[in-house]
C-alpha cells in the first residue's frame, strides 16, 4: 500500500474550501482519471476512473465528516482499495491550508509499475493544484453540504443538517 500526501494553500476561506471539497460530483472538473462520481446519500459515493487506460469502479463511504475540518473515506466496494482523509487549516481570514492523505493499493502489474515510478504521487499533486485553482477562479462554492458525520456511526449524518448538494 502506497501512502501519498499533499498540502495547498488555497486563497479561499477555509468555510469556501471545505464547501466546494463537498461537492463531490464536481471532482473530474479538477481530478485527473476520474470520469464521474455519483452521490447516493451523505456517506457514499460512486466513482468511475480511468488509470492507465483501465476503467475502475468502486464505492466509498464516509467514515468521519467535520464542517471546515476533515473529511475521512473508504473503499467499501470495487477493484480499487484506498482510504483517506482531507483537513482543511485556517490561516487567516482568507487562506486556507487543504491537506490530502490517502493510502491506496495498487492491484495489476500496469498499476503497480506506475506507482513505483511515482505516477499516483504525481496525479495527486496535480489534483490538488487544480482544485486550488478551480476553487479559487471561482472565489466562491458551487454548493455545500455541512453535515456531520461521526466515526462508528452506522446511520446518516447528525439530524437538523442539509442534505447532500444544498448550499448553505
Amino acid at each position: 500500500m502506497s501512502t501519498v500526501k499533499e498540502a495547498v494553500e488555497v486563497d479561499v476561506p477555509v468555510r469556501t474550501a471545505y464547501n466546494q471539497w463537498t461537492q463531490f460530483e464536481e471532482f473530474p472538473q479538477f481530478m485527473e482519471g476520474v470520469e464521474e462520481v455519483r452521490q447516493i446519500d451523505e456517506r457514499h459515493n460512486h466513482w468511475t476512473m480511468k488509470v492507465g487506460g483501465v476503467k475502475r469502479e468502486f464505492d466509498t463511504e464516509i467514515v468521519d465528516q467535520l464542517p471546515d475540518d476533515r473529511i475521512t473515506w473508504r473503499t467499501t466496494s470495487g477493484d480499487t482499495q484506498q482510504r483517506g482523509s482531507v483537513r482543511f487549516e485556517r490561516l487567516d481570514d482568507t487562506h486556507t491550508r487543504v491537506e490530502l492523505v490517502m493510502d491506496v493499493e495498487t492491484s495489476g502489474a500496469a498499476e503497480k509499475a506506475g506507482d513505483m515510478l511515482g505516477m499516483i504521487d504525481r496525479r495527486i499533486k496535480g489534483d490538488m493544484k487544480r482544485f486550488k485553482s478551480f476553487v479559487e477562479e471561482r472565489g466562491r462554492e458551487s454548493g455545500a453540504w455541512r453535515g456531520r458525520i461521526k466515526p462508528g456511526d452506522t446511520g446518516g449524518a447528525t439530524p437538523g443538517t442539509p442534505s447532500p448538494g444544498t448550499f448553505t
